[in-house]
Parts: C-alpha cells; structure tokens; sequence
C-alpha cells in the first residue's frame, strides 16, 4: 500500500487515553448503577404497564457522559435536563405536525440541535431523544406530550440524581461549576501575580471567539489545564534547581515557650521578618512573624502602635493573666512548609500568589533544615534566567 496512504489512515488511530485503570472501573460501575437504578425506580413510578417504557435509549448515552466525563460541559445537570426537554418537546412537536416521520425525524433533530445551542444546555444524547420522540409520537401506541414528562423527565431527573451521588462519593466533582474568583485580599482590581505574567483569562476569552466551534470541556478547566502545562513547562527547565540549593541553612527558630520579648529581640538582631517554631525533635509546629506581633497588639493608631507593641512584648508581673506571654500563644500554626529535595517552581505560586514572604523547609522527618525567604527565590530564578541568556548568546 502506497506510504502516503498509511501515513494518511495513522491520522485516524484513537489518541492515548491518560486515565488509569481505576477510572475506568469507576466509571464502567458507575454506568451500571445510573441505569439498574434509573430503570428500576422508574418501574415503581409507572408501575407493570405493559405501554409504558421504562428506559428510553437516550439514557444509555447520557450515562456515558455522566459517568465517564462527569466534567464535560455536555455532561451537567442543565444540559442534561434542558437538552432532553427540548428535544423531546420538538420532537413530540414535530411527529404531530409533520406525517412523514424521516422528515419530521431530521426537523427535529436540527430544531433541538438549535434550541440546545441557543439555551446552553447541549447534551448530544438529546438528539437520540428528539428522533425517540418522533417515533413515539406516532404509530398506534402515541405517547403525545405525556412522553415529555415520563419517560423522559424522570429518566432523566434520576441519572441525575444517581450522578450526583455516585461522583462525588467516588471523588469526582459533579456539577463541575466554575469555580469564583480567588479574593483579591487587598480590595483591587489586579489578578494574581502568576497570571499578570503569563496567560490572562482575557487572552483565553479572543481565542475562543475566534475558534468559534463548541468544546467539549470547561473554560475553567481549559484555563487551568493551560497554566499548568506552563508550570510543567516551567518545571523542565529549572526542575534542577531544589529547595535544598538556594535555603538558608544557618536557620534562627524559637520554641513554643519562647518569650515574646526574646523573640522580639531574636527578630531585630538578625533583621528577620519571621522566626520558624520548633519543639525538642525540631520538628515545625509554626511560624512567629513581625505581622503576628502587630496583629495581636491590639493596634490602634491613636494610642500609639509602639505603646501598644510595648505593651505585648514585655511580661506580665501578675501571677494569672489573659495577656500573650510565650510565642506559642501568637504564632501562626497552620504554617506551610515544603521539603528539601522540591522544585523551586513549586514555590512560586505559594509565595507570589498567597504571599509567603518566607518558607520553613523540612527534610523526610519533618524536622526544620532550612528556611527560603522570596530574595532567595528571586536570586534563583534571575540567576537561570541569565545563564539561560548567556547560554543563547
């Protein structure tokens, strides 16, 4: 066979599949459940009626992407419930209007296609509704429009229901809503740093208008899919670079018990901004900042921050009090940390966009082993981002 040909038939082989074996098995189990279940309280509703049906089709279809892409577009509760509606209602339409049923089969097919567009809930299992419901509509045993509310509304209202428990006990988020906006914590209207730098959701936005066909998969998704494949991209290049190369080894920690006073002083000798908490085994169990300081001085202005952190710093002379006495009592505890042989580009997001000013770094046993302040994350990257200059020059 000529080269070109097979060259040309290889365009048609399935791309890789990326999902595991238990993904699989879920969502084969899962179609299973949807439709024993679907089918079987559907029977209860309607009862043994010889002319009722108790599965349509459709669902069949509908299970498949439900189930096995519980995050598709096509697949959630709107497009599922609005997609079958109209298709079943113009189909229904249709049948009745129309006498020959190829005729009124590809009408309503393309009415639906039409009305599923313009309302948002594609669902392309309703397109096997709408010709279902031609067929239904006519012959001696037609349903009429009681075909839009059973079998088609219940079928459709029980997968629903059975997708929604099965996916999300099976870990698998459905609905697949877009996710808000993180909070911009200092009341602007500027995005995150990471995405100032890279791709803009408005980039996104003019390519999909320009592409201008339907997709089968989430904005939200399709962004974060986006970034991170630049994080990856990101990771290849300087993934050579580790925590453990650029920290501070020469770490200055406090204990739980450390007076505040002492830590105080600790902060201002070694010009630091935070001091790691560490217990006998060194092991992190928080972190004491200058902002925690100021933040449980009570500050009020007209009184006087200095007076107020005076105040908290120095010890009680009573013998029981409600005032802060030992770092354990301000330091933030769910501190973040990150191990010693982690990529650098793992902390990027952690310290641009969350605003980590600086990182305890722990070894395999957790126990502290060095600490990354963002200077340090800034001279690494600069310094790659110059040999990688020198090195194309």
């Amino acid at each position: 066979m000529n080269q070109s040909v097979l060259q040309w038939l290889a365009r048609f082989r399935p791309t890789q599949s990326y999902v595991d074996r238990y993904e699989r098995m879920r969502a084969s189990a899962g179609a299973l459940f949807g439709i024993v279940l679907t089918g079987a309280c559907t029977y209860l509703v309607l009862g043994s009626n010889i002319h009722a049906a108790w599965l349509i089709a459709p669902m069949g279809a509908s299970s498949v992407l439900l189930f096995a892409v519980p995050s598709s577009p096509l697949a959630q509760p709107w497009s599922l419930i609005g997609g079958n509606m109209i298709a079943a209602v113009v189909g229904i339409t249709c049948a009745k209007l129309i006498d020959a049923p190829m005729l009124a089969a590809g009408v309503a097919i393309g009415i639906s296609i039409g009305g599923m567009i313009a309302f948002r809930c594609v669902h392309p299992p309703s397109g096997a509704v709408a010709l279902t419901a031609v067929l239904a509509g006519t012959g001696p045993h037609a349903h009429g429009y009681d075909f839009v509310l059973s079998p088609v509304l219940l079928n459709s209202v029980i997968l629903l229901l059975t997708a929604l428990f099965y996916n999300n006990a099976t870990g698998r988020r459905y609905p697949h809503l877009a996710m808000p906006p993180p909070a911009e914590r200092h009341q602007t209207s500027d995005l995150p740093p990471t995405e100032r730098a890279g791709i803009t959701p408005e980039d996104l936005d003019n390519v999909l208008r320009r592409y201008n066909q339907i997709i089968d998969i989430s904005r939200d998704d399709l962004e974060e899919l986006i970034l991170q494949t630049e994080m990856q991209a990101y990771r290849r290049q300087i993934g050579g670079v580790k925590c453990v190369d650029i920290m501070s080894r020469d770490v200055v920690s406090v204990s739980f018990g450390t007076e505040l006073a002492d830590a105080w002083q600790r902060l201002q000798e070694h010009d630091l901004t935070a001091l790691p908490v560490v217990d006998r085994g060194n092991h992190v169990v928080g972190i004491v900042t200058k902002a925690d300081y100021l933040r449980h001085a009570e500050e009020e202005m007209h009184e006087g921050l200095g007076k107020r952190l005076a105040q908290l710093i120095l010890p009680s002379q009573l013998a029981h009090t409600d005032k802060h006495e030992v770092v354990g009592q301000i330091m933030t505890k769910d501190v973040i940390t990150a191990r010693e042989n982690q990529s650098i580009t793992d902390l990027v997001p952690l310290m641009s966009d969350d605003e980590l000013h600086q990182l305890p770094i722990v070894d395999e046993n957790n126990r502290l082993v060095g600490l990354i302040s963002q200077t340090d994350l800034i001279a690494a990257l600069y310094e790659h981002a110059m040999a990688g200059h020198t090195n194309e020059s």
